[in-house]
């Protein structure tokens, strides 16, 4: 587990960066297109500019952490925050959400996301590899490699 401050400089640079409405560079959303599944991509398009920039910065630190990576693995990366979209939260709202809990619908949803993205890829057929990738919660993943380098690229 990432420390206190590690974690909170995380969410401090996420905030900051999710101020900007800017779309992602072309050049980008095509790296990802090519990556994932068709069900897989019309999902990732549903997620907010800055989740979609956040999980291009995820992925490509995961490919440069890991140059053997696979594209199981890479959708794992670009897609471990898509359950944060059925929250339907701003920016403010996720600060709340993380200051006050799980209080309410739209803050549990937030709070619940890993499962709920898990869920979602699932509905989307994204492969056996991707999804126990994805499944944080699992008592296999806590120790596989992959999933450290996944959690460790997302919390820079």
């Amino acid at each position: 587990m990432p420390t206190v401050v590690a974690h909170s400089r995380h969410l401090i640079r996420r905030f900051v960066t999710s101020l900007s409405r800017r779309m992602p560079p072309a050049i980008d959303v095509a790296w990802v297109n090519e990556k994932l599944l068709e069900n897989e991509y019309k999902l990732w398009k549903r997620m907010k500019s800055y989740d979609q920039r956040h999980s291009i910065e995820v992925a490509r630190r995961f490919t440069q952490m890991h140059p053997a990576f696979t594209r199981d693995q890479v959708a794992a990366a670009l897609l471990h925050d898509i359950g944060k979209a059925e929250s339907d939260l701003g920016v403010l709202g996720r600060v709340i959400a993380t200051v006050v809990g799980p209080v309410g619908t739209r803050f549990r949803l937030y709070h619940d996301h890993e499962s709920i993205g898990l869920n979602l890829c699932r509905e989307a057929g994204s492969s056996d590899e991707t999804l126990r990738l994805l499944d944080w919660s699992n008592e296999s993943s806590r120790n596989d490699p992959i999933v450290h380098l996944l959690r460790q690229a997302d919390q820079i």
